[in-house]
């Protein structure tokens, strides 16, 4: 099935959205999201959101997943809040939480919770507190892929492992086949594409694998960095979507808009349901819905059931932490950092995600985070 376009999605790429100000961290690259895609998401009205006494820069840097979201709440955010500049550079999880930890950034986003390695780092900086992982983004890691005739292709974690170990590498493969029956299968050799930056996205494609693929996928699955040997690595999830686009043959995963952007068709998952589950929004929200929160006190750490059966559960999913202080915030920035944050787990905040093809958080998250922020010192 062609991948279909929301109606309430603009064609007009958020990718290329300027931000003013824009950040420039030392030693890390940059994901500039050519060709993504986020929609409109304006909030009914610029009095919804509270500046408070918000003012000045408000530096942050991490996930590319995330970039889209953050571009419109970025833009929501400066067009209420007069005098805020929010920099946010898209450089990877990894990336995002050296700067957080290094103390370069007033917040990190990451696809992955901090390590507790990463959270004694983190006090150095926080000084009376440390580190708290704050959910606030959720989505598909939709598997893209571009191969010629065929726009209806349905995998699940066992062959999935095996591509991307790259055990199968030809798309005609017979596990493959058996799979798609009515598809007409080229002998084509499987171009599997992968981060070569440190990846929160990546480590949560290696948590489904070694969960629901555990003879197939035995890498650690707390690893940021991609761990098999072999495919083809390109940094940020703009150069996996922009080489998968570019090459037939190709397999890869990013989040959800980028897919929608660049009009590449993305892999049904066969969970062992019904039916194979689509990567969606929606259907992300139904394995999200069954998160644990694990972290303790205002860490919101959660737990993921990657191995879920659920009658249309994606289970490819990840959810984007606002890493920050939960005391010893830089004074000068708490305000901007509250106020910003506030507004982007709010229910207007929360609502513009569906139109970029990110998952709300569930509400009874959401809840909990809301409670947090203001607290923030």
């Amino acid at each position: 099935m062609k991948l279909q376009r929301k109606n309430r999605l603009r064609a007009t790429a958020l990718g290329a959205l300027a931000v003013s100000g824009a950040l420039v961290l030392t030693a890390c690259g940059s994901d500039d999201n050519s060709g993504s895609t986020g929609g409109s998401g304006e909030t009914k009205a610029a009095s919804n959101i509270k500046c408070d006494d918000a003012k000045g820069q408000l530096r942050a840097a991490g996930s590319t997943a995330q970039k889209n979201a953050i571009d419109l709440w970025v833009k929501n955010f400066q067009a209420a809040c007069e005098g805020v500049e929010i920099n946010y550079q898209a450089i990877g999880s990894g990336g995002g939480i050296t700067n957080f930890t290094q103390g370069r950034v007033a917040f990190a986003g990451s696809d992955s919770a901090l390590k507790p390695e990463e959270v004694a780092e983190s006090k150095k900086i926080c000084k009376t507190g440390q580190g708290i992982n704050l959910p606030m983004v959720g989505g598909p890691v939709a598997i893209g892929y571009n191969l010629e005739g065929v726009d209806d292709l349905v995998l699940d974690a066992k062959t999935l492992a095996q591509i991307f170990d790259s055990k199968i590498t030809k798309w005609n493969d017979k596990a493959i086949a058996k799979l798609n029956p009515d598809a007409k299968l080229p002998s084509t050799t499987i171009q599997a594409f992968h981060r070569s930056d440190e990846s929160g996205t990546t480590q949560n494609l290696g948590k489904y694998l070694n969960t629901a693929a555990a003879s197939d996928w035995k890498y650690d699955p707390k690893s940021k960095s991609w761990p098999a040997k072999g495919g083809q690595a390109a940094n940020g999830s703009s150069g996996v979507v922009s080489n998968v686009k570019d090459t037939n043959g190709a397999i890869g995963y990013f989040e959800l808009s980028y897919a929608t952007a660049n009009k590449l068709n993305t892999v049904k998952i066969n969970t062992g349901a019904a039916a194979p589950v689509e990567a969606t929004t929606e259907n992300a929200s139904k394995a999200i819905a069954a998160a644990k929160v694990t972290g303790k006190g205002k860490d919101l750490a959660l737990s993921l059931d990657y191995a879920t059966k659920a009658e249309g559960a994606y289970p490819i999913v990840l959810v984007t932490y606002e890493i920050a202080c939960d005391k010893g915030n830089n004074k000068e920035t708490l305000p901007a950092l509250k106020a910003f944050l506030n507004y982007a787990v709010s229910e207007d905040g929360q609502k513009v995600l569906a139109d970029a093809d990110y998952a709300p958080l569930p509400a009874e998250i959401a809840a909990k985070v809301r409670e947090i922020v203001p607290t923030l010192s």
